[in-house]
């Protein structure tokens, strides 16, 4: 049996959602082949970094490469649209094609089964964060042939709103806690008497940034008694235009002007490591987005949120925007600093309890830990699949 674990993306956010099981797998001591992917550079090293001794020995890495042609398309639109995730798959077929189970963190790899017909391959959804995002649960995920859940927020709307079979979804936990929520904290911008992290999605009909990102960032230059740590979804700035396929929108993220990269009381994280391990959702006091599922991993030590609904989105009472429950939603960033002020007293009068009932719904955890829950449900779900399928080809046509 060969089990291959997928990395496909310009950023490393996704290989700590599901690494972690493949080296759960490895330390139970699954007796088929492991494998992980990778398809850059970047990624590659975030695999063996979280992995250590045991790629290359219990787990085979392969770094799968594009063909000339994929890299001229890249080369020509990867400005905009990510050229060389979407070729690579037609690229590598023949490595697809060897697997029984390939474990994904993205919906992107269903072209292996829509377009180019591997229809044998079984392919498992990690899924990567525990957001509210209509578009985490649209009709394609009952392309997956198994799914897995941090918790019953998550699978419930995988039922009712994607149309997921139950029998077709484990419910694990949260990998990623598993290797990053025990790391020291670390205090940025020690000086400031609250320091806020400002974490907007990139998504253009959802993100804060490009309406009123600049202004966020003008409210602390003209008060340093408090930080800023600006460390936005790692794609807002990742390529000249941000393009989003849920609700089909362009837009230019801009540059950040000079003034606010002076700032004593600002840090700026466009994309490293920090920004997806948990470094700075651990170390704010108050927590300022938009829709990131990353305010999910911040409630896993209940603290003050602030959302911006710079959008004027009628959220109230709709599961996309549940996030917003958890802290006071304000429409502009002149309300910005009184929302600062009052953060502390309205968390613990109202918004904590709600917080831990949010992440009771979010993040099903266990003493078992989710990398070994998750790694024994694709064990069996992979045995159950290899097992019908030597038997398929045993009847008769």
């Amino acid at each position: 049996m060969r089990i291959g674990f997928l990395f496909n993306h310009d950023q490393t956010h996704q290989v700590a959602h599901s690494l972690p099981i493949a080296l759960a797998m490895a330390g139970q001591g699954f007796s088929g082949e492991l494998i992980v992917a990778t398809t850059n550079a970047s990624l590659a090293a975030e695999v063996r970094r979280l992995g250590g001794d045991l790629i290359g020995t219990r787990i085979q890495h392969v770094e799968l490469a594009p063909s000339a042609f994929s890299r001229r398309m890249d080369a020509i639109f990867g400005k905009v649209l990510p050229a060389s995730k979407l070729l690579v798959y037609r690229d590598n077929l023949d490595f697809f094609r060897k697997l029984d189970v390939l474990v994904v963190a993205e919906k992107t790899s269903l072209l292996l089964k829509k377009r180019y017909g591997l229809h044998d391959l079984a392919i498992v959804h990690t899924r990567h964060g525990a957001g509210d995002r209509a578009i985490g649960f649209d009709k394609a995920s009952t392309g997956f042939d198994h799914v897995l859940c941090s918790g019953p927020k998550i699978r419930d709307r995988l039922i009712v709103e994607a149309g997921v079979d139950p029998d077709r979804i484990s419910l694990v936990g949260y990998p990623k806690f598993d290797v990053l929520m025990d790391a020291p904290g670390k205090r940025f911008l020690p000086a400031a008497d609250k320091v806020v992290l400002y974490n907007p999605h990139c998504s253009p009909h959802l993100s804060s940034w490009f309406r009123h990102g600049h202004g966020v960032f003008e409210t602390f230059l003209a008060d340093e008694r408090n930080g800023l740590i600006f460390a936005p979804h790692v794609m807002l700035f990742q390529r000249q235009f941000v393009v989003t396929i849920d609700k089909l929108t362009v837009e230019k993220p801009g540059a950040i002007p000079q003034r606010f990269l002076r700032g004593e009381n600002i840090k700026i994280d466009l994309g490293s490591r920090a920004s997806t391990d948990m470094t700075y959702t651990m170390a704010a006091d108050i927590y300022l987005g938009d829709a990131s599922s990353q305010v999910y991993e911040f409630l896993l030590k209940p603290r003050p949120c602030i959302f911006l609904n710079s959008q004027g989105h009628q959220w109230q009472g709709n599961p996309n925007f549940l996030h917003w429950t958890a802290g006071e939603v304000i429409s502009s960033p002149d309300e910005l600093p009184g929302a600062i002020a009052r953060a502390d007293e309205l968390h613990e009068l109202k918004y904590r309890s709600v917080q831990e009932a949010l992440f009771r719904q979010s993040f099903d955890l266990r003493t078992k830990t989710s990398s070994v829950r998750a790694a024994e449900a694709i064990s069996r779900f992979a045995e159950r699949h290899v097992k019908s399928h030597r038997h398929l080809k045993l009847v008769p046509a």
